[in-house]
């Protein structure tokens, strides 16, 4: 295969993710959030090999027609804002006011996000937190804790958006990489479990993803406290 084959076919894959929103959105309609979750991390993996593989056959040169980081956008507000919003809202998870300031702030900073040019920080990571909201929404599921709880965390995470504290992108940035890879990779597991067992009280899926998650959370926030070490000089 060609390598201009190869970076459409990186394209295709990366338009999958669309698809796979409309199965999560029609499940999140009936009801079926565990198979809402199933689909949303269907997409999740999606978004995590389609980058790499858009920089291995250099998209931008070998297809550049199509603009993938367009495309990843759309399908990202898609799978990580708009569709786990509705879930949160619609579940029941949070009732009268707290839904509606829910997915107001949650749809509103996250659009604002994703347009902001200065997102990325030097090292690949996200400056501000990254509107996943379909890994925050998941364990909030797994969990249910408090509608307080739920306000806080929403309202807390929306507002780290615009702020410089520094969340890693498990696969782009290099310090750590070994290990945020291998937790991506169980918070991935854990979910699938949590789902697949329509999220059942007492389930160890629930601990593997609050652990996961809170590294995933706190590990950009850790590497700006924690200085690198110093390279001997030869």
């Amino acid at each position: 295969m060609s390598d201009r084959l190869k970076a459409l076919s990186v394209h295709l894959l990366t338009a999958t993710g669309a698809v796979l929103s409309m199965f999560a959105m029609l499940a999140a309609v009936e009801g079926k959030w565990s198979l809402m979750f199933l689909w949303l991390v269907v997409a999740l993996i999606v978004d995590g090999i389609d980058g790499p593989l858009a920089r291995r056959y250099d998209t931008q040169k070998n297809w550049p027609t199509y603009d993938g980081v367009l495309m990843d956008l759309i399908v990202d507000y898609l799978t990580y804002v708009f569709i786990p919003a509705f879930a949160l809202f619609k579940s029941g998870l949070l009732s009268g006011w707290t839904g509606w300031l829910a997915i107001i702030v949650i749809c509103y900073g996250s659009v604002v996000y994703f347009a902001d040019t200065r997102m990325k920080t030097k090292d690949k990571s996200f400056a501000g937190f990254p509107a996943c909201w379909n890994m925050v929404v998941l364990v909030l599921f797994a969990v249910a804790p408090s509608q307080s709880v739920i306000l806080i965390v929403v309202v807390g995470l929306t507002v780290t958006m615009f702020t410089n504290l520094k969340f890693i992108h498990p696969v782009r940035t290099k310090r750590w990489r070994e290990l945020s890879l291998a937790m991506c990779v169980l918070w991935i597991a854990f979910a699938t479990w949590a789902a697949w067992v329509d999220f059942a009280e007492g389930s160890l899926a629930h601990w593997g993803l609050i652990v996961t998650s809170l590294y995933l959370a706190l590990a950009g926030i850790a590497q700006q406290v924690i200085p690198e070490g110093i390279r001997r000089v030869r």
